[in-house]
This record gives C-alpha cells, structure tokens and sequence, in this order.
C-alpha cells in the first residue's frame, strides 16, 4: 500500500514537472470547469441539509402536539414534499424564475426543452438551480403546517400546499430573487435585500400560517368558558427539541447555500446563523424565566429557530456581533409573540406564526439598521442606518415586507376560504376528539400500550 502511494506521488510529481515546461498553450485546452464543479456539488449538499429540515419540521410539530394526531403531521409534512416538490416541477420553478417579466414567469414549465446539465449563468446548472429552489418551496408551506395542526382536513390541506409551491411562493420568488418586481424597485441608492429568506420563504410561510389558524379557529378545549387560554401541551418534548437541533443543522444548509457559490463567503454566513441562533436561544431562556418563573424548553427551542429565522435575510451583510444582537432580539420577540396571539384567541400549537412569521419580518428589517456588508443585494457598503446608510434601506426593507404580506394574505386568503366554503377545512368535532390518525389515515402513530401508559 505504501508502495503504491509513493508510486502516485512520483507520478504527480512528473506531471507537475511536466507542467511547467509545457507551453502555455496548453493552459488554452477545453477542460472542465472546477469552479462550476464544485459551486454545483456545494449547492445540492446545501439542498440536501434544506431538505432534511423537512423531517426537522416534522419532528417539532409532532413532539408540540398530541400523541392522538401524531401521524396526520407526519403525513402533512410528507405530502409537503410530494406534492410541492412536483407542483414546483411543473410551474412553479417557471413562474418565479422563467424569463425577466415583472410580475411572473412565463417559461421553463416542466423544465421542458432545457439542458438541465449546462451551466448558466452564475455556474450553477439548471438541474442545480431547480433543486435547490425546490427544497425551499417545499419548506415554505410547511412553516403553515404547524399552525394549522390537530383540526385540517387532510386532503383539503394537499392541495392548499399545491396552490403555495405551484403559485403563491414563486410569484414571491420571482418578484425577489427572479429579478421582478420588488427587484426593480429602489429608494433612493437603496435595493431592497433577502440573502437566504426571512421575508420570501419565512414571512411568507408565516403568514400561511396565520391565515389557516384565523380561518380554522381554535382547537376544542384551548379556550375556557372565561376566554382565557388553556396550555395543549405537546406529548413528546423530546422528539420536538430534537427537530430543533435537525433544523439547526439544516440552517447551515439553507443560509450559507444561498451563497450559490463555493468560496470562503459561506463560511463568514454559516458562523453568523451559528450565533444567531444560540443569541435567539439564551435570550428566549432569559425571557421565558422571568415572565412564568420556569425555563421551559418548548419555547426555548423556539427561541433558537427565532434566532435562525431572523438572521436569515441579514446573514451575509451582517457581523458577528450584529448577529447575536439580531439573535437575541429575535429570541425576545418570539416570546411576547406567542403570549399575544393566544390571548388573541388565534390558536398556533407550535408558534409557526410567531417564530416565521414575526421574526421573519424582523429579519428583514434587521437589515435596514445594521448592514455593514454587500451581500450581493445591497450593491454597497454601510447600508445599514447604524452605519451612516440612513433610512433609505430601512423603508425599502418595509415596502417588501408590505408587498410580501399582501400578496399572500390576498391570495392564500381566497384559496383558504374558497377551500373552506367547498369541500371544507376543519375536521369534525368527533373526528377532532377522537384523533386525526386513525379516522384520517386509518391508524395510529403508537401501540395501544404505549398510548395507555
């Protein structure tokens, strides 16, 4: 074996010599392109940890919700991906990035006609491209499964998840990172700015999330007859906290991936999302401690997600430091949020709003205060307001946010409520008591002595 390693050595060590005595015609050969290569194969392994949030996703809303519908979100969150994954085939992926027009895509369906295996522009082929932004899909409309857990209609849920990946999210796409038309917009030297997507893929699926939870009502039994809330507490905290450390893990997938490219830069992001994340988690511990006297780790795994969330948009314009700061704001918002929409009466079992949809717009707004960098949005240096850049990017921040939230709340709104006068949203009451596992899905996610004990 020995041997044979140092046969491969002299060996390169000819072709080096060789090498440098050779023409430099030789450099002028047709070979492959290692940059592409490699920003390809980084991209889809970033896709791949994007696509394990998936089974994170699941974990946490199954581990903070009861053991009587733990298969219904198991099925939820897969028939995300079957069905998002082929709507997004067949027009979604056209209508966020086919052709420059400002409102839609009008090209690529099916990704028909294309050589998926040739570079584009940017080095990344378009099979690449189309995977990459599948995942993300996908993950978009799971975010509105947790809110909408233990009282949807299963099939009735399918295809509101195809409505998303196939309409609702690419348009935000392609008005974002298809170049349309929040892309074309600017205030004063401001553009606007979503490096990974705490506006286009949280915020959206955050407000998904509200809309199912407003249009569903309450769960039976949250609520008292003096209209206070009633704590549902989840059957498996465990199981929860682990999807938060599989999301976490995912995060170094979603963020740094977003990059697009295999260079040092990922990993100036991938240490931002690290700390934020921590940052959101310490501080929702903080907060969590003195508002009820107990650290309780349900929302203390939110707080890490809220963490995650917000330093999605500002992960490549921010530095560390600022990256704790958004971290821990985001940590404290999450708290206050969950606390205010139960006592609104909107019933989110797993925080989804209030983690996406809340700290997703905080997120995006982060950016307008403390951009230090160009991220390859900004166009410039010390965007942010706390770095001389004034309030141009701020206001630019929040004309995408007011954009973002209006389309999806007209549109999933029509879907919801269309779907909701038709074939119907909520389960029965009796369906609702008894369980959603068995009655749905015709069986049950435990042994009968396991549910027993």
């Amino acid at each position: 074996m020995r041997k044979r390693a140092l046969r491969i050595i002299s060996g390169l060590g000819g072709v080096a010599a060789l090498v440098a005595i050779t023409p430099s015609t030789a450099f002028a050969q047709e070979g492959p392109d290692t940059q592409a290569i490699l920003d390809n194969i980084w991209v889809f392994v970033a896709g791949c940890l994007v696509f394990f949030m998936q089974a994170g996703f699941a974990l946490v809303e199954a581990g903070l919700t009861r053991a009587k519908n733990v298969v219904n979100i198991f099925a939820k969150n897969l028939g995300d991906a079957l069905v998002g994954f082929l709507a997004f085939f067949a027009c979604g992926y056209a209508f966020a990035f086919g052709g420059d027009g400002k409102f839609i895509g009008t090209d690529l369906f099916f990704l028909a006609g294309n050589d998926l295996t040739i570079p584009a522009e940017g080095g990344l082929s378009l099979a690449t491209s189309f995977f990459f932004q599948a995942v993300f899909a996908a993950t978009a409309i799971t975010i509105a499964s947790g809110a909408m857990a233990e009282r949807t209609k299963f099939v009735t849920y399918l295809i509101f998840s195809a409505i998303v990946t196939a309409f609702i999210y690419p348009v935000v796409v392609h008005w974002t990172w298809g170049g349309g038309l929040i892309a074309q917009m600017n205030i004063g030297d401001a553009v606007y700015s979503d490096f990974a997507g705490s506006s286009v893929v949280h915020m959206t699926g955050g407000i998904l999330a509200l809309l199912g939870a407003v249009l569903l009502g309450p769960r039976i039994g949250k609520y008292g007859p003096d209209g206070k809330p009633r704590a549902i507490p989840g059957h498996n905290i465990p199981m929860a906290i682990l999807g938060v450390f599989i999301l976490w893990l995912g995060w170094f997938g979603f963020n740094p991936g977003s990059e697009l490219a295999a260079d040092s830069y990922v990993i100036t992001v991938a240490v931002n999302t690290m700390l934020a994340a921590a940052a959101g988690g310490v501080a929702t511990t903080i907060t969590i401690w003195l508002k009820t006297g107990k650290p309780d780790l349900a929302m203390i795994g939110n707080g890490v997600l809220a963490g995650l969330v917000a330093i999605t948009a500002p992960c490549g314009a921010v530095n560390p430091m600022m990256s704790v700061v958004i971290g821990a704001v985001g940590g404290v918002i999450v708290v206050f949020a969950v606390f205010f929409f139960d006592k609104v009466k909107i019933d989110d079992p797993v925080g989804a709003i209030s983690v996406h949809g809340v700290c997703g717009m905080w997120g995006t707004l982060s950016i307008g205060l403390f951009a230090r960098y160009d991220d390859a949005f900004l166009g410039r240096e010390k965007a942010g307001l706390f770095y001389g850049g004034g309030f141009d990017q701020l206001i630019m921040q929040l004309v995408m946010v007011l954009i973002i939230a209006a389309w999806v709340t007209v549109t999933a709104g029509a879907a919801l409520f269309i779907l909701k006068k038709t074939i119907g949203l909520r389960v029965t009451e009796s369906e609702e008591i008894e369980g959603l596992d068995v009655l749905e899905h015709g069986l049950s996610g435990y042994a009968p002595d396991v549910v027993a004990g």
